[in-house]
């Protein structure tokens, strides 16, 4: 074979090697560029961001999806509850935080629960929440319950239709924002006979009152006060009432930590209004 000949061979070979070379660098390209925002999607629909250990990307989602659906024992759907009876009188109690999310205040809040590791539970107003659906992500991917607060925050008796559509467009929001359905609604006001309780029982709610209130919303009493009463009035079982929305409470803020500790040292557990609900003797 002359040298000419053999030139040509080895100069097609090189070839082929750079052809198959591209080829597969092409499919690899492909298939990163497929993954990619699948990821991006997933973590995105829960509001919450997949830690980068995490490497399944198909069973993550639906893991926190399942944790995301607050539901009631079959006990107390269509019941009104201002507080639990725990098996063997358990010190636990639940803090439960109305009429966010707030801006500054909710974010305070959440500060503080975090540094303590306690988790509690937030009613909210779907306009609210409207206008801070960041805030709302970060309560739940912090492990917060969530439970509906209606709309408008009305206290005023309503027909059937305008009480489904104040539970129901609050629910379909919280639901697009965050990925949460829940099962547990608080009237505005505590108010029980205006309609709105009456629809939420309709559709297997458990309609969730409180049974030791801070009185936060007391414009002259001094944060001192939201600490004694919630301290003084603690029961194993009891719900505890407080806001972060519908005006200015940094004194509950100010409050919170003092509200934690002293619990703490009654010996007290915390847990979410789902939890507590499940642990009825």
């Amino acid at each position: 074979m002359s040298q000419n000949s053999n030139s040509t061979n080895n100069y097609n070979q090189t070839i082929k090697i750079i052809a198959v070379t591209t080829i597969a660098l092409s499919l690899t390209a492909c298939n990163n560029t497929q993954n990619t925002p699948q990821l991006k999607t997933n973590s995105e629909a829960l509001g919450v961001s997949i830690p980068e250990n995490q490497t399944n990307t198909k069973s993550q989602p639906t893991a926190k999806i399942k944790n995301l659906n607050f539901t009631v024992p079959a006990k107390f759907q269509g019941k009104t509850v201002y507080q639990v009876k725990p098996k063997n009188n358990e010190k636990v109690i639940a803090l439960t935080i109305d009429d966010g999310p707030w801006p500054k205040t909710t974010v305070e809040m959440l500060d503080i629960l975090q540094q303590n590791d306690v988790k509690a539970t937030f009613f909210w107003v779907g306009s609210s929440l409207k206008n801070h659906p960041e805030i709302a992500k970060r309560v739940v991917a912090e492990g917060h319950a969530i439970g509906n607060h209606t709309w408008n925050h009305l206290y005023k008796r309503m027909d059937a239709a305008t009480a489904k559509s104040e539970i129901e467009k609050t629910n379909e929001l919280i639901y697009k924002t965050t990925g949460v359905k829940t099962s547990i609604f608080r009237p505005p006001g505590g108010y029980l006979n205006n309609g709105l309780a009456t629809y939420a029982k309709s559709q297997k709610n458990s309609v969730v009152m409180w049974s030791v209130t801070s009185a936060d919303t007391d414009p002259r009493a001094k944060y001192q006060v939201f600490v004694k009463n919630i301290l003084r009035d603690a029961k194993p079982g009891a719900i505890v009432l407080m806001h972060d929305g519908g005006g200015n409470r940094e004194r509950t803020v100010k409050a919170l930590p003092e509200i934690i500790n002293g619990l703490k040292q009654q010996g007290y557990k915390f847990v979410t209004i789902p939890e507590l609900l499940e642990m009825e003797k």
